[in-house]
């Protein structure tokens, strides 16, 4: 049976420091993070309100980071982006600061790209199939219905 190893307040905000230098990170991901090191509640609270203070966590900063990278890499719209960051136990009010980082020309852009590009991967099967093959494919990456329906209009 292997002794799982224990780590002083400092030792955890070292490690913490370094996760959270690498890439940016949610509150949720460090707290849960200082769990899998075995640290008590009263220590997480310790470390992650120095982090806070070090500028090291940052949730603005995060859900900015978070919104940028999901919709430039992974395409998605906003309602998965605001749906991840809920998940990850974002405010509100971080959630439309990073929202607010998608400009509005880009994000048309994109949705008209994926459009057309589900448009022509279904190109054969028959009106009703095509238009419901459209729809999942484009709800399941977080655009607005609303949107897709304006522009199943024209199809």
């Amino acid at each position: 049976m292997q002794k799982k190893q224990s780590f002083t307040v400092k030792e955890a905000q070292k490690k913490l420091e370094h996760y959270c230098t690498y890439q940016e990170r949610c509150h949720q991901e460090v707290v849960n993070k200082l769990k899998e090191l075995g640290m008590i509640p009263l220590a997480i609270d310790t470390v992650v309100s120095k982090l806070i203070r070090s500028n090291y966590l940052n949730e603005a900063r995060f859900a900015q980071s978070f919104a940028r990278g999901k919709f430039r890499i992974k395409k998605w719209g906003k309602i998965r982006i605001k749906r991840e960051l809920k998940a990850r136990q974002v405010s509100d009010y971080n959630i439309k600061r990073g929202l607010k980082e998608i400009p509005e020309n880009d994000y048309n852009n994109t949705f008209w790209f994926l459009f057309e590009k589900r448009k022509k991967a279904v190109d054969g099967n028959n009106p009703l199939t095509q238009k419901k093959k459209i729809i999942s494919y484009m709800v399941y990456r977080g655009w607005e219905t609303q949107k897709i329906y304006e522009a199943l209009q024209d199809l």
